[in-house]
């Protein structure tokens, strides 16, 4: 397995103050754009083995969304449809253009952060979009049980959403923790996924804790399980995209959030989206295996080329 070559930290201008952002240059100027979007309780790192896979052919930014990690400090309110606008922001950052083929951006997000992309793919960022990849995310999830959503993002996140109210009293104390997660478990000694998991943490040993704010993850699950705007971004974008989804789910288990028979019946060929299955991936694999990382760099660069 290759690793990965180091970002550089950046800030962009947003409402409210900078979003962090890790920026992987291009070679050459007027390279092509890729944005990185990350999952509910993730952050940029996430995106290390895809980015360093882009990096060089793309000007490759993956910002941590507002209420994670670098962006923790950044206010709300939060949502999905501010995410889609500090993405926006992302891309003026690096002038992306709609008219001209050398600034073509393409979004890409991962699990929340697909949804993230239909909105502004959908909205403010409608005429700077020339591609669309949608890792594992971005179409109507299955109803998961439960009175209100707090039951419902439990239910559906399971340790991802029980670490926010936890202290560890130092690094190996978040490898052990994290080891037990049936999905990342596997991958918890592979340097850029240790790396991404350290970027969570902020405080000092022995009172580490996770950088998320409870209320931005609240809100965005909200918007992605019951917001109706959300859901039925898919259905005005201004490009095709394509869904990368994993054959098991966020506990590796079988079906994953998607399958071909909840997919026949989301109208995916209307609204212009591909759906293409990574065997071999969970939910969070899909971006950290060979297999995954090179199916998401295709989707890309075929993106990026039309």
């Amino acid at each position: 397995m290759n690793e990965v070559r180091d970002p550089v930290q950046i800030a962009v201008p947003v409402e409210g103050g900078e979003l962090s952002a890790l920026h992987w240059a291009a070679d050459a100027p007027g390279a092509p754009i890729a944005v990185l979007v990350h999952g509910i309780t993730a952050n940029a790192m996430a995106w290390a083995r895809v980015a360093a896979a882009l990096a060089g052919q793309f000007e490759v930014v993956a910002p941590d969304l507002r209420g994670r990690a670098g962006s923790a400090g950044l206010p709300g309110p939060y949502g999905l449809e501010r995410h889609a606008e500090d993405v926006t922001a992302v891309l003026d950052r690096f002038g992306a253009d709609g008219d001209t083929g050398a600034d073509a951006a393409v979004l890409v997000g991962h699990s929340m952060g697909a949804f993230v992309a239909t909105m502004a793919a959908a909205g403010p960022a409608r005429d700077r979009v020339h591609g669309l990849v949608l890792v594992d995310g971005g179409l109507a999830l299955p109803r998961p049980p439960g009175a209100d959503i707090d039951a419902m993002l439990s239910a559906v996140l399971g340790p991802s959403l029980d670490r926010l109210g936890r202290t560890f009293p130092d690094l190996a104390a978040v490898r052990e923790f994290w080891s037990r997660h049936p999905a990342v478990g596997p991958w918890v000694d592979v340097p850029s996924v240790a790396a991404y998991l350290a970027r969570d943490l902020v405080g000092e040993p022995p009172e580490l804790r996770s950088a998320c704010v409870p209320e931005a993850v609240r809100v965005d699950g909200g918007d992605v399980l019951l917001n109706e705007r959300v859901l039925e971004a898919t259905t005005a974008l201004p490009v095709p995209a394509t869904l990368l989804w994993a054959t098991r789910g966020m506990f590796d288990q079988t079906p994953g959030l998607y399958d071909e028979v909840r997919l026949a019946g989301l109208g995916l060929e209307p609204a212009g989206i591909t759906a293409r299955e990574v065997p071999g991936t969970n939910h969070y694999s899909i971006v950290w295996a060979d297999q995954g990382v090179a199916a998401v760099v295709e989707e890309v660069r075929a993106a990026a080329a039309r």
